[in-house]
């Protein structure tokens, strides 16, 4: 016999057996189905996480500090050597370890106003860096670039959105007043803040915002006039909200510098610098960002740069722990979907073996007209084979219809903000064959003791009975 001929002879018992057919493929289908959500789940949640990580937490990245004083800080000497300390000529040495891709110093200034085109922003989070290395560190700009030019800032695309206009805000005023609807109004206003206001080329009036512990207040420091030769990329898949935010900024050291001195000039010296954080070859720092050439050599590099008394921060651990995570929630999702397909393998078993009770007489007829065992076997192997395929594709129907409205459930419940990925969950190419192979697997190996009965069935007792 040929396989064509399996085929044409499972197809049409199939047939004849609708009902036991169409709940067989049922339970393989919810089974398959089950697979390929929980693959779906896994993935979706995996891209998403990384995406994140990304974006907030880089693990290819280590962040190098001044360690913390032993012995040497006791002796009573402001000028005896501190080997703690993050100097320049650490950072040289640093600079040429293997696997170090790029190294970037860091000074980070907080709290600061600025004027553009009679609009008011903020900057929470201003970072002193070699701008040329940004690229290597991920980030990505959407119009310029560094500049070799001191008086320039490069800004991040939260700090574009929700600039402060005091002469549409008394617009607003007039109208709220006129009998517009508050709800409109707020929404009106919402829109407008997740709108990115083009500052590129233009130029900013940067002021330290200054707070007086003793006071209690904050004052404004000196004002800087910067050309903002740089915008950064709007990240992908992140709420605008979230993006609005993240209003960050990027100079070069020795404008770095200058803020700094300013800043400690209004404020007296007190607290924004100290004497261990800052180098005085090099500018101004207290930190230094590595970027490594593969996350795989992150903690070798890291156990050299501890050789050197430094302090060192990586996020490895924390996609190591998410990761463990992941691999939890997949395992209980398979877990549930192999259960189920263990239950329809049972059914198959049921419905093939009343199937080999059933149709005696033709396989006693078969074997009287030739038929070997092995035919026998094949026969019942290839029509268990096609109730996993068709529950197979069954399940892959159903599965992207739970994924569907899982997607459709939870968009209703929490509507998608501006910015954000619409598609929450998703089913990848691979999952596809993988719920097709395990459907085909369980009809396949459900099928096999039907057929080794159905085999050993013997010829001319079978015809009598019947």
């Amino acid at each position: 016999m040929r396989f064509r001929d399996y085929m044409r002879l499972g197809w049409d018992q199939l047939k004849r057996r609708v009902v036991v057919t169409a709940l067989c493929i049922m339970g393989i289908a919810i089974g398959s189905a089950s697979i390929v959500v929980a693959l779906a789940f896994g993935e979706s949640i995996n891209h998403y996480s990384r995406m994140q990580m990304s974006f907030y937490l880089k693990s290819d990245e280590i962040t190098v500090r001044s360690g913390h004083g032993g012995d040497e800080s006791d002796s009573g000497d402001p000028n005896a050597a501190k080997p703690y300390v993050l100097t320049k000529a650490k950072i040289d040495l640093i600079r040429g370890f293997p696997h170090v891709k790029a190294l970037g110093t860091y000074q980070t200034l907080n709290n600061f106003q600025f004027l553009v085109d009679n609009k008011r922003g903020y900057i929470n989070s201003l970072y002193a860096t070699e701008l040329e290395t940004l690229p290597d560190f991920g980030f990505e700009l959407h119009q310029g670039g560094p500049s070799d030019q001191d008086n320039t800032i490069i800004l991040s695309y939260g700090a574009t959105m929700g600039l402060f206009d005091q002469q549409l805000q008394r617009s607003r005023q007039l109208q709220n007043g006129s009998g517009l609807d508050g709800a409109q109004a707020a929404k009106r206003l919402e829109d407008q803040m997740y709108i990115a206001y083009p500052m590129y080329q233009k130029q900013i009036v940067l002021t330290p915002q200054i707070y007086k512990p003793n006071l209690g207040t904050e004052e404004s420091g000196t004002p800087f006039p910067l050309r903002v030769v740089g915008i950064l990329k709007k990240p992908e898949g992140v709420p605008d909200d979230v993006v609005m935010n993240q209003k960050t900024a990027f100079v070069s050291p020795a404008l770095g510098q200058k803020l700094l001195d300013a800043m400690e000039q209004k404020n007296g010296k007190s607290s924004t610098g100290s004497a261990a954080n800052r180098s005085t070859s090099s500018g101004t720092y207290n930190e230094v960002k590595i970027k490594v050439d593969d996350s795989s050599h992150v903690k070798e590099l890291e156990q050299w740069i501890k050789k050197l008394k430094l302090s060192v921060e990586t996020n490895l651990y924390r996609e190591e722990r998410m990761q463990s995570e992941l691999v939890i929630i997949r395992l209980i999702f398979g877990g549930v979907g192999v259960f189920i397909l263990f239950v329809a393998s049972i059914s198959i078993i049921v419905a093939m073996t009343m199937s080999t009770y059933q149709r005696r007489r033709q396989i006693g007829i078969m074997k009287v007209l030739g038929a070997n065992l092995r035919q026998i076997r094949n026969m019942f192997m290839v029509e268990s084979a096609l109730l996993g395929l068709l529950g197979g594709m069954t399940g892959i129907l159903l599965s992207y219809w739970v994924i569907w409205g899982i997607n459709i459930a939870v968009m209703k419940l929490a509507p998608a903000r501006p910015g954000a990925q619409q598609e929450i969950l998703f089913i990848s190419p691979w999952i596809l064959p993988v719920g097709l192979f395990f459907a085909i697997m369980t009809g396949v190996l459900s099928g096999i003791y039907p057929a080794v009965k159905a085999s050993r069935t013997d010829a001319l007792t079978a015809i009598k009975r019947d």
